[in-house]
């Protein structure tokens, strides 16, 4: 960006009380030296160039959207709805958060830790082997899909799994295997037999204390807090159908 346009951006910056950036407007606030020294996110597929041309900063492309100081980042777009409604939080309040949500018709409001990664929704995969192993480990979560039981599965060996999981994947075939279990375990129906084991059962965890580990890990918050989420913006979201059909 032209030593013109930084210095604009600085400017606005200077006489703003907050900044944020959208995706890969992460960029532009990088170029004009606003996020020296600090952690900064930005659409996943650009993050390894932002870390390449600011090393300065420090990159981080897991989250939704970070905040430094009066200074946030968002990733892609849709990720930068949770960073608004974030903004709209600390300004006017959740509770006024959660109703702009349901205006929005957005599922819930995500907490800013969460990753931007959604199991399904991986990018495919160039490799039809590892393509094949995803399907599996998605149809059969509750099974042992340990790195030697994959392996065997896809005809490799353990040291060649890692590393095409790595390439194609970037992450670890236990790391993936997580992840999965708690996209499945996110979107179990509620229901009053619907306990935390059941679902650590169901999910392949074996027990309450593992899905507990991994929500932690891959969400930075645990089952019930995210299902309260849910259920905070569905109970409010019913009440809003049934005032409107009065």
């Amino acid at each position: 960006m032209p030593a013109e346009a930084n210095g604009r951006v600085r400017a606005l910056a200077a006489r703003s009380r907050r900044v944020s950036s959208v995706c890969v407007g992460a960029h532009l606030l990088a170029a004009a030296g606003l996020l020296d020294g600090k952690r900064a996110t930005t659409h996943w597929s650009t993050a390894g160039q932002l870390a390449a041309e600011h090393p300065e900063i420090e990159v981080d492309a897991d989250p939704i959207f970070i905040r430094q100081g009066e200074i946030w980042t968002g990733a892609g777009i849709s990720a930068c709805l949770d960073l608004s409604l974030a903004l709209v939080a600390e300004d006017f309040g959740e509770e006024l958060a959660l109703r702009v949500a349901r205006q929005l018709v957005m599922y819930l409001k995500r907490p800013s830790g969460q990753s931007q990664f959604s199991v399904p929704l991986e990018p495919v995969s160039t490799t039809r082997r590892i393509e094949e192993l995803r399907h599996h480990i998605l149809r059969n979560l509750t099974e042992r899909l340990t790195v030697p039981d994959l392996a065997a599965h896809a005809h490799v060996s353990e040291r060649q799994l890692t590393r095409i999981f790595k390439t194609e994947l970037g992450t670890t075939p236990n790391a993936y295997v997580e992840s999965a279990r708690v996209e499945r375990a996110r979107h179990q129906p509620e229901s009053g037999d619907a306990t935390l084991e059941r679902i650590a059962t169901a999910c392949g965890f074996g027990t309450n204390d593992t899905l507990v580990r991994a929500f932690r890990r891959r969400l930075g918050t645990t089952p019930t807090e995210d299902r309260q989420r849910f259920r905070t913006t569905a109970t409010a979201t019913a009440a809003d159908v049934t005032a409107a059909g009065r």
